[in-house]
């Protein structure tokens, strides 16, 4: 595989100089979402629930995507803590190939079988022509969305955190500026409703694409070479897929059980599913603490145990998790205590919808705790191997506590949204306990999936936060 003389590989030592950039990306990653909620939200409230069922099917391919990203990132990980640096850039190749080939094949099943999967998520009839219009258009970027998110994982386990970081910036620019031009007909442009905001998106994660090629190439030395992106060793895909399929697995499996419990949700009414929305935009921004810290751990601990410091790697966890649970917690009490109900004023003036919202935000000071214990514990599993124990616990979890738990207090007991969101935080203590106990057990330290080269080779320790 080609490189350039001047590429480096070398990983930030701090968990802060890793986080700091992937908060950042992070949360214009999730703006993209916010930013088309947001100003569709102005339009029409009933458009934005029309795309936030969209959404769900669109982060469910997503998902499917993440699974080879999440495994080579962990891989790459680990072969670049044992000093590793050429079967590190092998999996990237063979990564970055494989998953184009699951975009195209999703990319046919979403636009061909847009209407079924609309009509799978209850989609109200009156709403189906905006579904099917926005579905259809945004599969376009499957493909290229496919390839992007393995990139921007090389770049993460190389310890380029701030490059991914500047190329989600640009998508998101590119995104807001074509919104406001295709959606509210600025400079005499047709108004194109959700068709303008698939467009925008579409167009800015293209340009994200080919700026990820060429960092990639400039911060790692890899070029991408067609025919070698579509040859797979078994070797590596084996370890990709030993860390991808179960993490892909669990994810699968949340999407699954959130698209399941938003068909409860669509039962209720399109107002509350248009809440649920809204506060689910506002909670991935909460979120976003705890799991870009989950991220940077994820990237110390995979460097860590390639070079064979378990201790380290034990203790590196135990610090991050305090630190999740700190920053979080100074997060989600001011929202809790009326920063929600301000932040909700931004998306919609309906009465209706901030008064479920306010009651939703009480909920997340037991919900948002647990769901960073959760995530900051299961990325340090994944990056040590063991990624079978957290998709077992989230199968039990999910659907045997979250789903039931939400239809009976939130149908049957008629809690409504607070009841759904209550379940979601069962769940979420449930598995970031367990998670806790597995690290604790340290029956990880077996599931590592490479040696350390000679020592002369190998990769110095990385200090933690």
């Amino acid at each position: 595989m080609a490189t350039t003389p001047t590429a480096t590989s070398t990983v930030p030592k701090s968990l802060f100089a890793l986080t700091w950039p992937l908060f950042i990306d992070l949360a214009f990653h999730f703006l993209t979402g916010a930013l088309n909620t947001f100003m569709v939200g102005h339009v029409s409230y009933k458009s934005v629930a029309a795309l936030a069922v969209g959404n769900q099917v669109l982060d469910l391919c997503i998902t499917l995507f993440n699974f080879i990203g999440i495994g080579s990132s962990v891989v790459i990980a680990q072969y670049l803590g044992a000093g590793d640096k050429p079967m590190a850039r092998r999996v990237v190749q063979t990564a970055i190939g494989f998953n184009l080939l699951v975009g195209a094949v999703t990319m046919l099943v979403v636009t061909i079988g847009a209407d079924s999967l609309l009509r799978l998520m209850n989609m109200p009839a009156d709403l189906m022509a905006d579904g099917h219009i926005y579905l259809t258009l945004i599969g376009i970027c499957l493909i290229p969305e496919a390839a992007a998110l393995c990139m921007a994982a090389a770049l993460r386990a190389h310890g380029h955190t701030r490059d991914a970081m500047y190329v989600t910036l640009v998508a998101n620019i590119i995104t807001f500026v074509g919104n406001a031009l295709l959606l509210f007909g600025w400079f005499g442009l047709p108004k194109m409703g959700v068709a303008g905001v698939a467009v925008s998106t579409i167009v800015g994660r293209l340009v994200a694409l080919g700026v990820l090629i060429w960092l990639l190439q400039k911060r790692t030395g890899i070029r991408l070479v067609l025919r070698q992106l579509f040859v797979w060793p078994r070797e590596v895909l084996g370890k990709i897929m030993h860390i991808g399929l179960p993490a892909a697995g669990e994810n699968l499996s949340w999407m699954l059980q959130f698209m399941v419990v938003t068909s409860f949700v669509a039962l209720m009414g399109d107002k509350a599913l248009a809440t649920q929305s809204f506060f689910f935009q506002i909670c991935l921004f909460i979120l976003l603490f705890g799991l870009s810290i989950g991220l940077g751990t994820e990237i110390l601990v995979g460097h860590l145990v390639g070079a064979g410091k378990f201790e380290q790697a034990y203790r590196q966890l135990l610090r991050s998790l305090r630190l999740g649970l700190l920053v979080t917690a100074a997060v989600v009490i001011p929202a809790a205590l009326g920063g929600g109900h301000y932040l909700m004023g931004l998306f919609t003036d309906d009465a209706e919808i901030l008064a479920l919202a306010s009651q939703l935000f009480l909920v997340s000071l037991i919900l948002e705790p647990g769901r960073t214990f959760n995530i900051v514990v299961i990325n340090s599993l994944r990056a040590t191997g063991d990624a079978r124990f957290p998709l077992l616990m989230g199968l039990i979890s999910m659907w045997g506590i979250a789903i039931p738990l939400a239809w009976y207090l939130g149908l049957h007991l008629g809690w409504g949204l607070v009841g759904i969101w209550l379940a979601f935080a069962a769940d979420e203590w449930t598995r970031g306990l367990s998670m806790y106990w597995r690290w604790k057990s340290r029956r990880w330290e077996k599931k590592v999936l490479v040696q350390p080269l000679a020592e002369s080779t190998s990769a110095p320790g990385l200090a933690g936060a």
